[in-house]
């Protein structure tokens, strides 16, 4: 991985974390997109000086579209390749909340923002082929909870799993689409579920959800560096070169949810993303 652009989301903590400072032990050249500057600057600290990489810093909240879209435009502005996207930026709530442009908060940061991300950069990965995209998905998907009808939950009685399962499988079906889009492009594009490890997300909901998650959850969970290993195992390893639209459980393939395969409603909400995030047919 030495010298190659590695652009990561989400990597100020958890799985994240683990992926650049993997990535940054191979030499790659780190381009975080983190929410909070002053974890972003940490973690840059933490790395250069540890592994002496060239690290970078792009500040966006993925609660909102319009930041995306400015992280995108540094990107590509700065970057004259991408070598591996990988989206990890991901959010858990146990009540249901918006944005500020509207949209519910978990299917938004977890689906949207990385499908806009990916496809405002996308043309820029077709040019740096070999490339990969990696979408740091879950098991949680098998919760489903997706309705093409109701994606902001407008309609129906929010839980924080049926939430967190509609928003990875609308990641999952989009990955499909894509994959079969970027065929002979000599770019990649895989899910993966980062294994049962201990991380920050699901920090944002109320203290007795933050007790139990410490106290009790986090006794079965294992270290999030096994994470950064099967992460940098799908981004490195020469047999992934050409394996695309697969779904892996850490570097295991398995075979996703019934309900996260259904081709006719990827094309649906390949679809409604793009008229949901502003992108052109």
């Amino acid at each position: 991985m030495a010298g190659k652009v590695c652009v990561v989301t989400g990597a100020t903590s958890g799985v994240g974390l683990e992926a650049v400072k993997r990535l940054a032990q191979g030499g790659a050249h780190i381009v975080m997109v983190c929410r909070n500057a002053q974890k972003a600057q940490q973690t840059k600290t933490d790395i250069t000086s540890e592994w002496k990489v060239p690290v970078d810093i792009i500040i966006a909240d993925f609660c909102l579209l319009t930041e995306v879209r400015k992280a995108a435009d540094l990107i590509l502005a700065r970057y004259p390749r991408i070598d591996v996207l990988i989206n990890c930026a991901g959010m858990h709530s146990t009540k249901r909340t918006y944005t500020q442009e509207g949209y519910e908060s978990v299917f938004c940061v977890n689906h949207l923002s990385a499908f806009l991300l990916t496809h405002l950069l996308l043309e820029r990965i077709k040019e740096s082929a070999p490339a990969r995209i990696i979408q740091i998905n879950s098991e949680g998907h098998r919760f489903g909870g997706l309705d093409p009808n109701d994606v902001n939950w407008k309609r129906r009685h929010y839980t924080g799993l049926k939430g967190y399962g509609a928003s990875k499988t609308a990641q999952l079906l989009t990955v499909w689409e894509l994959a079969e889009q970027l065929k002979d492009t000599g770019v990649t594009v895989n899910a993966m579920h980062p294994g049962d490890v201990k991380t920050n997300i699901g920090n944002n909901n109320g203290r007795l959800y933050r007790f139990f998650s410490r106290h009790v959850t986090s006794r079965f969970l294992k270290d999030p560096k096994i994470s950064g290993e099967a992460i940098y195992f799908l981004a490195a390893d020469p047999d992934m070169q050409d394996i695309s639209g697969k779904f892996f459980h850490l570097t295991i393939e398995e075979k996703p949810a019934r309900h996260a395969l259904d081709k006719d409603m990827g094309k649906r909400i390949c679809t409604l993303s793009r008229q949901m995030t502003g992108l052109a047919e």
